[in-house]
């Protein structure tokens, strides 16, 4: 790989990373919490890139790309699975509002794997991620070759430049909600963030199933 290409599938991933998706609303909502749970939900779903990179790299989810089938059935857990992200977080919304006011809230750890398993499914169940490694990833290996240890790199890569951008929306939501500190706003945002997540999964079930 020249470093020319290189750029172009650095550039390319920055590029992707700015769309803003399910991720990045997930992301967004567990920084609500607190930070740790913001960069817990990044790290998740940026590991899912490795994950996914590793599957494309042996060939296993060329299943997505030749199945529509496969496809449609991994689009459509997503979509409710997003659905349930939605749902659970208005759900936790509500009652961590009184359980912060009697018992102080849940633990920071606890959010932490929750936002973690949270984000790193989110990015499992996305087939489109999985297809960005199989219709991009290729055009940047050298002609003629198919090296595991080379796609595993762009991995690493993709996992590199979503984690820095996850990780400053973490800390920029994080630092407005502080400067924000208000009980009224901090639900707004929550339930607000929430509903998106839903309509996201929502969309995505429909989609994948017209």
């Amino acid at each position: 790989m020249t470093l020319s290409s290189l750029a172009a599938f650095v550039g390319l991933c920055a590029i992707l990373a700015l769309t803003p998706g399910p991720d990045s609303f997930l992301v967004l909502r567990c920084s609500l919490s607190n930070v740790k749970a913001g960069l817990s939900a990044a790290f998740g779903s940026s590991l899912g890139s490795i994950f996914w990179a590793g599957l494309a790299g042996i060939g296993l989810a060329a299943l997505l790309e030749q199945s529509a089938e496969a496809y449609r059935v991994v689009k459509i857990i997503g979509g409710l699975y997003l659905i349930y992200l939605g749902v659970s977080a208005f759900v936790h919304s509500r009652r961590s509002q009184i359980a912060s006011q009697q018992h102080g809230g849940p633990g920071v750890s606890g959010q932490m794997r929750s936002s973690f398993f949270a984000g790193l499914v989110s990015c499992l169940l996305n087939p489109k991620v999985g297809l960005f490694f199989l219709a991009v990833v290729p055009q940047f290996l050298p002609s003629g070759e198919e090296s595991f240890g080379l796609t595993m790199m762009l991995g690493v890569i993709d996992f590199a430049i979503s984690m820095i951008y996850f990780g400053i929306l973490s800390f920029v939501a994080t630092k407005a909600v502080l400067w924000l500190k208000r009980p009224t706003v901090t639900k707004t945002l929550e339930r607000t963030s929430a509903a998106i997540l839903a309509v996201l999964g929502v969309g995505t079930a429909v989609s994948a199933s017209s």
